[in-house]
């Protein structure tokens, strides 16, 4: 059975339509207004081997804010709602990526709790027009909706671009790992409380 799920939400800040498929091919249908986030989101795809299709329309005259954070949001509720019952998945997921000088680990846990630690210091400010603080904002709002405990180091990196795509490739590299099915525990929850 494929596991795939849709989310729209719209409130007076964003327009949001999210859908997602754990069991995709890498591919990617992204309009979310931003194109460095577009760029993000792409690489989450392809390194996830998820199909993902992102719509977003936003009050970006104000700035980028609310439609990073909100696109953060509705992934994770996608997430939440494709992953279903948690039942004979690996749980846990691991990445450590490098882009030339650039390294980052993501390390995290499908473990109905959400939790974000985030130990990233940019080397730059702004990446194009991108301002780099909208990343830990995406990813906040990422765990708070898809209920997973989520740890991102950004190990080396002299470039902004480069820390923050490594940052997204070990999380679409680590989530795929984690969501993956593992034939020794098939129909059971991987939690020993049995249910995550």
């Amino acid at each position: 059975m494929t596991r795939s799920a849709s989310v729209s939400r719209n409130t007076n800040e964003t327009k949001i339509e999210v859908s997602i498929n754990l069991d995709g091919q890498g591919s990617a249908k992204l309009n979310t207004g931003i194109g460095f986030l577009d760029h993000m989101l792409d690489q989450v795809a392809r390194h996830g081997m998820f199909d993902l299709e992102v719509t977003a329309k936003g009050d970006l005259h104000i700035d980028a804010h609310h439609t990073v954070e909100d696109v953060g949001i509705v992934l994770g509720q996608a997430f939440s709602k494709a992953i279903g019952d948690k039942k004979g998945i690996t749980r846990y997921g691991t990445a450590i990526i490098p882009l030339d000088e650039a390294l980052s680990r993501v390390v995290l846990d499908i473990s109905g709790r959400p939790g974000l630690m985030f130990d990233v210091e940019f080397k730059r400010a702004v990446i194009g027009e991108f301002d780099v603080d909208l990343i830990h904002e995406f990813f906040q709002g990422f765990v708070n909706h898809a209920n997973i405990t989520m740890h991102i180091d950004n190990l080396k990196g002299d470039n902004s671009h480069h820390q923050a795509e490594t940052i997204y490739k070990a999380f679409g590299r680590a989530l795929k790992m984690a969501v993956c099915i593992d034939p020794k525990i098939s129909g059971i929850t991987p939690s020993t409380k049995g249910s995550l």
